[in-house]
Order: structure tokens, then sequence, then C-alpha cells
């Protein structure tokens, strides 16, 4: 018999799933899998917290599907391979997805779909992390935008013409009998790690906006890794806020439009949005780039901020902004090197919004920051941790002689990080 294929990717959740519950509107059985692809999880280390968390999703679905009669076909490999497989040893009608918009992704798709269509199997994407995608936020020429306020305003206004959509609930005899095993993490060559994601709550945001920058607060809603893995829908976050909670809808807004900066200017994956930028001389001095990454630059917030990152996988919005800039003008170490730094431990990574943000820190990218705006990490740390309360959680030794000299004085690294920037624009524009 027949039967339709739902591939679980960045949508780790049964509930207001837009591909799963399209691919169960097909009347088919449905047979759901997941590919654990060996292209990215082979550069991981064994006990990565974010595959850790993605396999505690898998093992709920499954459990899930098991309630009613299926179970999830998890796989690992080269996902092309794994379709040809898939192809030879199964009656498929059809394949239901969700989009993913990051470049490798998108390459990955292309290649199933064309191959998918060779054998008469037709692939159905669905827009589902995001309320609108790149091309549906546009200018009115069809341009995109590359500021953040006036795209904000488009989203918006058309998000106030979007009906809601009503959520059906999922019949269990929608999936397709099946009871495969699901395998161990050893299996799939990772085991638990000691760093979790810790769960959502987007129940009290009601003083979001005047408590967001004080990170000893922590009044955060760790939200997301939920949305970088989908264990909740960007439909169900955004309809559960009340018009009190524009701040935080803005940090969504933000998330989105930093994906269809990606979608509209895929270089900004390794070059600067911002070209006048090319001729910036950074010092990428190794040692103190290391001094930086294990959080003993001698300057606290920046020093907690990265020991909490290095601990626990996060770190909080504000101290991020003094990290990334503090590399990047302080120490005047290319923006590339502290984004691939936090690609490698954040929780919530992804690629747009890590991209975009370390561009905004370093000045380089679209809607930056003036590269003349260097943030004091004394003043931050007096306006933004004056008790010292988040300093002293992370850096114990803060105050005693134990904790190290500043490694770079603020006055002097200013007045560099200006000078070397202005020769770094005089020298674009003689090139060009």
């Amino acid at each position: 018999m027949k039967q339709t294929i739902f591939w679980f990717r960045r949508d780790l959740r049964t509930v207001d799933n837009r591909g799963l519950q399209q691919a169960i509107g097909s009347g088919l059985p449905v047979m759901s899998i997941f590919i654990v692809d060996m292209n990215i999880v082979d550069e991981l280390p064994d006990d990565d917290p974010r595959f850790f968390f993605i396999y505690e999703q898998l093992e709920l679905i499954h459990r899930y599907l098991r309630s009613n009669g299926s179970s999830l076909l998890v796989l690992k490999g080269d996902p092309h391979e794994i379709w040809k497989s898939l192809i030879s040893s199964n009656e498929i009608d059809s394949v239901y997805v969700n989009r993913d918009y990051e470049p490798y992704a998108v390459e990955r798709d292309r290649k199933i779909e064309a191959l998918l269509r060779s054998q008469g199997i037709p692939l159905h994407i669905f827009k589902d992390q995001v309320i609108f995608e790149a091309r549906e936020i546009v200018k009115n020429d069809g341009k995109p935008y590359t500021v953040f306020t006036p795209f904000k305003r488009k989203w918006l206004w058309e998000f106030q013409r979007i009906e809601p959509e009503p959520r059906t609930k999922i019949p269990g005899s929608a999936f397709s009998r099946s009871s495969h095993r699901f395998p161990l993490m050893s299996e799939l060559g990772f085991r638990p790690s000691i760093i979790r994601v810790r769960p959502y709550d987007i129940s009290n945001l009601d003083y979001y906006s005047e408590s967001r920058d004080f990170p000893a607060l922590d009044s955060t809603s760790y939200l997301s890794p939920h949305l970088r893995f989908g264990t909740i829908s960007i439909r169900q976050v955004v309809n559960a806020l009340g018009p009190f909670h524009e701040t935080f809808l803005g940090e969504l807004i933000w998330r989105e439009f930093f994906m269809q900066i990606l979608h509209h200017f895929p270089q900004v994956v390794d070059h600067n949005f911002n070209r006048k930028y090319n001729g910036i001389e950074w010092r990428n001095n190794e040692e103190e780039f290391q001094t930086w990454c294990k959080g003993e630059t001698g300057y606290p917030l920046v020093d907690a901020g990265m020991r909490q990152l290095n601990q626990t996988g996060y770190m909080h919005n504000r101290v991020r902004m003094v990290t990334a800039g503090f590399l990047c003008k302080h120490l005047l170490i290319d923006w590339r090197w502290g984004e691939a730094y936090f690609a490698e431990k954040l929780l919530d990574y992804e690629l747009s919004s890590n991209n975009g943000n370390w561009q905004w820190a370093a000045g380089t990218g679209c809607d930056a920051a003036p590269y003349f705006r260097i943030f004091n990490p004394h003043e931050q740390l007096r306006k933004f941790d004056k008790e010292l309360v988040y300093v002293r959680k992370w850096v114990p030794e803060y105050g005693t002689a134990a904790y190290k000299a500043p490694l770079i004085d603020h006055r002097f690294a200013r007045s560099r990080a200006l000078e070397t920037y202005k020769k770094g624009f005089d020298a674009h524009s003689r090139d060009h």
C-alpha cells in the first residue's frame, strides 16, 4: 500500500506542525522519519548538548507515535543516499517537509527534490518556522529590506491581515502501522551531555521590556533553542503574546529579519554585508582570542558572559552584545572568529541570527551599530549589574588577587579601533 512520508527536521513536535498536518490531510497513511545527517553531526563532539536535546525530543515523538500504533524511523547517513534506499524499499506516494532556510539545507532539499521527481514522487514543502518568509516582507518595489525598523513596520502591518488557522487534532489512525526500534544514543555516535536545554517560559513576560537588560534577573524566556529546533511553533508563541508584549515580539521579528537577510544576501555567511569594511586589518591575535574564549580578559562582564556560555550553552542577550563588541573593537579580532566560537557553544545557534548579530556588533552588517559605537564594559557593568550579582555568580574570584588585570586599557582600545576602522574605510575607498 502506498504511503506518505513526513520528514522531521527543525520541527520536532506533533502539535501545530504545518507540514505534518498537510501530510495527514493527504488521506494516506503517514510514515514519520528523522535523518541524523552525517554531513552535520560528524563535525560535532560526541557529547554535543544540542544533539542530546534533539535525541530527547525524537524520543518523545516516538513515544507519541507508539501510543497510536506507529513509530518514528530514525536513520543516520547522507540524506541523499538514505532517500535512495527509502525509495527502493517503500511504496511512496509523496513526501512532506517544512522548509529550512539555511544554505546547506536549501541545497540538500534541492537535490532530494530532484531525486524524488526522477521517481515520480512529489516533494511538498511548507512554511512552518517563521510567520513570514523572505519574499513575503519586501519593499513596495519588491526589493528586500536592509534596515530593521521599516521591515518591522511592514511585518506588523501584514500580521494584522493574517486570518488565524484552526489547529485540528491529529488522528492516530493517520499514521502508518509500524514498530521501528528507537536507537540508543551510542548507536548514533553520541552520548548524553551534562549541559541541558532549559524549558521555555512565555507565561510571564509582562515586565520583559523593563528587565531584559539585567542578566542577574534571569528574566528571559529561554525560548530560542526551542524555536531553533521547533519544539514549539512560532505561531503558538506569537498567538500567546498580548498587546503589551511588543518588545518581546520585536525580538521575534529580528529573527525573521536576519533570516530574510541571509536569503537575499547569502554572501553574508563569509563576507561583510557592508563592503566598505573589507579594508579593515584585523589584528587576530590568537592568544588574546583564547583569553576571550576562556573569560579571562579582566573585564568582569565580558568574563562572566563567556563563562556562562562555556558552562551552560547560554548567554544573556545584553552580555552577548558586550562580549562580541569587545572582541571586535577592543581586541580587533575578526567577527568571523567570534561567530564560529558562538556557533560551537550556543544551544540556540541559528546561522542567520548568529551571523546578523555578530556583524551588527562589529559594525559590518546591515542596520548595524555604527563603527564608532564602542561599548565601555565598565559602564555596561555599572548600568546592568551594579550589585555584581551576575558577575560574582560566574567569576567567583572577582575582587580578589586571583582575578586578572584588564587585558587592554579601554581608552587605548577605543582609540585604536577608531583609527583602524577609519584606515580600513580609506583603503577600501582607494581600491574602489
